[in-house]
């Protein structure tokens, strides 16, 4: 959850309420877009 309330710049109470398919999802996009780009 850290990653993603560091990348989005979320409140643990608006992550609290996301369901765990939902929470596996943006853990996957907050991955992603903290990666650096591969040139």
């Amino acid at each position: 959850m850290a990653d993603i309330a560091t990348v989005f710049h979320w409140p643990l109470s608006e992550l609290v309420t996301l369901e765990l398919a939902d929470l596996i999802a943006w853990r996957e996009r907050a991955r992603v877009r903290a990666e650096p780009a591969e040139d």
